[in-house]
C-alpha cells in the first residue's frame, strides 16, 4: 500500500469513528466561557460595607411593657442576639450588656440603650429591637361572666369578642346593662354602654367598640 493510499485510508477511518460517536449521542464539550456575572460580579449583590442597619426600621411609638416578648438582634453577634420576655420588674438581661430597663422605653430607645452598653465590648454594635409579642396591653372583664379576669389585648378585639373570650354569660347576667370603663389621659373614666341584645340583633353596632389597653368591661 502506498503512503498516499494509507493516508486516505486513515482519514476515512477517522471520519467513520467520529461519525459513529455522533450517532451514539456523544459530543465534544466546548471550552467553558466565563459568564458575565462571574467576570463582572453579581449586580444584585449588596454594595461593600452595607449592613443590616441600612434597612433597619425603628419603632418610636409603641411603649414596651412587662411581659412583652422582644426580638433583639445584634448584627453579626449571634451569642448576644435572642428572643426574650420583659420581666415583671420591667428589665431584661443580655450577655455583655447585663441588666437593662425595657418597660417604659420604645424599641428605638431600647436599641440606643443596648448599643451604649455594648460599645465597651463590641466595635460599632448595630442593634435592632422588635416587639415579637405584645403581652403588656390587657383589658379586664368583671361580673357575671364564666371566666372573669385580665386578658391580653389582641388586635381589633371588640366587646363582643371579649365576652366570648371570657366564656360567655352566667345565668343572671344583665345583658342589656353592660358597660365599658375607659381610662382617660387625665385620670378620669368614661362609661361606655353596651347592650348585648341589640348587638346580637344587628342593631346599634357602633357600641361594639374596639377595646383599648386598661379597658374594663363590667357585666352586672
Amino acid at each position: 500500500m502506498t503512503r498516499i493510499s494509507c493516508t486516505l485510508w486513515l482519514e476515512r477511518l477517522a471520519v467513520l469513528f467520529v461519525g459513529s460517536l455522533f450517532f451514539m449521542g456523544w459530543t465534544v464539550a466546548a471550552p467553558a466561557q466565563a459568564t458575565p456575572s462571574a467576570a463582572t460580579g453579581n449586580s444584585a449583590a449588596a454594595p461593600a460595607g452595607q449592613s443590616a442597619a441600612d434597612a433597619k426600621a425603628h419603632d418610636d411609638s409603641f411603649v414596651i411593657g412587662n411581659d412583652d416578648v422582644l426580638s433583639i438582634n445584634v448584627w453579626n453577634e449571634p451569642n448576644v442576639s435572642r428572643v426574650i420576655p420583659v420581666r415583671s420588674d420591667g428589665k431584661i438581661s443580655l450577655p455583655l450588656a447585663g441588666e437593662i430597663q425595657a418597660a417604659g422605653r420604645t424599641p428605638m430607645k431600647l436599641e440606643q440603650d443596648i448599643t451604649g452598653k455594648l460599645k465597651s465590648f463590641i466595635a460599632e454594635p448595630e442593634v435592632t429591637v422588635m416587639v415579637q409579642e405584645i403581652r403588656s396591653q390587657k383589658f379586664n372583664i368583671l361580673g357575671q361572666v364564666t371566666k372573669p379576669g385580665s386578658y391580653v389585648l389582641a388586635n381589633s378585639l371588640t366587646v363582643l369578642d371579649a365576652i366570648a373570650a371570657a366564656g360567655g354569660f352566667r345565668d343572671f347576667a344583665k345583658q342589656k346593662n353592660i358597660y365599658v370603663l375607659r381610662q382617660n389621659p387625665d385620670g378620669t373614666q368614661t362609661k361606655l354602654p353596651f347592650n348585648y341584645k341589640e348587638v346580637l340583633k344587628g342593631q346599634n353596632l357602633a357600641q361594639n367598640i374596639k377595646l383599648q389597653a386598661r379597658d374594663t368591661i363590667v357585666v352586672p
